[in-house]
């Protein structure tokens, strides 16, 4: 591995050093913490002065100790909340931080969490032994926060990020009447035929994944190439040290091919208000099945955004001008429905 500008000898082997268990992810975030905060990506660019952050850990019913963070806007009741659902191998403490110091810095409380196995979140790194679980675990702790007395008369909204995409919209079919809308961000409907193997690689893959589930075995093509638009932005992902960057898990890649199956079956399902983004240039997730969404949900209220040559990662990967653009975006279509919500 090249070396990381910024980066000495003494923090270059948390680079490399395995992050299977979640104290080795904990130690490796806390020693980056600073340099990641300083990188100089546009998403960084907006000032903490004016918000209140909090990081919290919480064991939840199932014995899982659950990492969660806030930002709240300190001088005002926030419009309304917001709650993010990330990425496959991502986490809620890289440039996620920045989005959420956007969307506070406009007037919303914002939430995020790393779901078990991912980030600073107990559990095998990047194992999903079950899809529906987790979406369980986020639906018990969101519902925690939504509960405290300062934001439980807020809209609440959700927003998810590809495979965050698909945890919003298992939480809405399970929670049909619980939010106010979804803002689902290049998300995860269907996986992009070109990243995903043979039909008889996937049978033979399904099989295995019986006896060997957390085995590393899953054939996977570069997602950094395929997610982001500008090499200096795919370059910064590096300093992202607690991503999961090994191939896929044989259970993790089974329960993601059987969620994005069951949600493209039931898009006529989703009724909640949505805000749909994608980029016309995607291979990772297909922006075909965005499309789809858009006019089979069943949803009065809806929205699709087709960004031109955009790739997967929408606002990490792009140019600064289109980051800027989706997040306006965003943040328009929160006002809106925030407002006729609180009238």
């Amino acid at each position: 591995m090249m070396k990381l500008p910024g980066v000495d000898d003494k923090l270059q082997k948390f680079l490399v050093s395995n992050k299977d268990e979640v104290d080795a992810r904990r130690q490796a975030r806390e020693a980056f913490k600073d340099i990641q905060l300083n990188i100089d990506h546009i998403l960084f660019k907006t000032s903490c002065d004016g918000l209140e952050t909090k990081e919290s850990y919480e064991v939840n019913s199932r014995g899982i100790e659950i990492f969660w963070k806030s930002w709240i806007p300190k001088e005002s009741k926030p419009k309304a909340t917001v709650f993010f659902c990330h990425g496959y191998a991502d986490t809620c403490t890289f440039f996620f931080e920045g989005i959420a110091r956007k969307l506070a810095s406009s007037g919303y409380g914002v939430f995020a969490m790393d779901f078990p196995g991912f980030g600073l979140s107990e559990g095998l790194h990047g194992y999903i032994p079950s899809f529906d679980k987790l979406v369980d675990d986020v639906i018990e702790q969101y519902s925690k926060i939504k509960e405290n007395p300062e934001f439980k008369s807020l809209p609440s909204f959700l927003f998810g990020q590809s495979m965050g995409g698909a945890v919003a919209l298992k939480i809405h079919l399970k929670q049909p009447k619980a939010w106010n809308g979804a803002i689902l961000c290049a998300p995860m409907c269907k996986i992009s035929e070109s990243m995903v193997p043979p039909k008889l690689v996937v049978h033979m893959l399904t099989a295995m994944a019986n006896v060997f589930p957390k085995k590393k075995l899953v054939p996977m093509k570069d997602m950094g190439d395929a997610a982001f638009r500008e090499p200096k932005k795919k370059k910064q992902t590096e300093y992202n040290v607690i991503s999961y960057k090994d191939k896929p898990r044989l259970r993790t890649a089974v329960e993601l091919l059987k969620t994005t199956e069951e949600i493209e079956q039931n898009l006529e399902e989703v009724t909640l208000p949505l805000l749909i983004l994608h980029g016309e240039a995607d291979t990772v997730t297909d922006p075909s099945v965005s499309k789809a969404l858009y006019e089979k949900a069943t949803s009065s209220d809806k929205k699709l955004e087709l960004y031109k040559d955009a790739y997967h990662a929408l606002i990490e990967g792009e140019p600064d001008e289109r980051v800027i653009q989706v997040l306006n975006d965003i943040i328009s279509w929160l006002d809106e429905h925030s407002l006729k919500q609180n009238i």
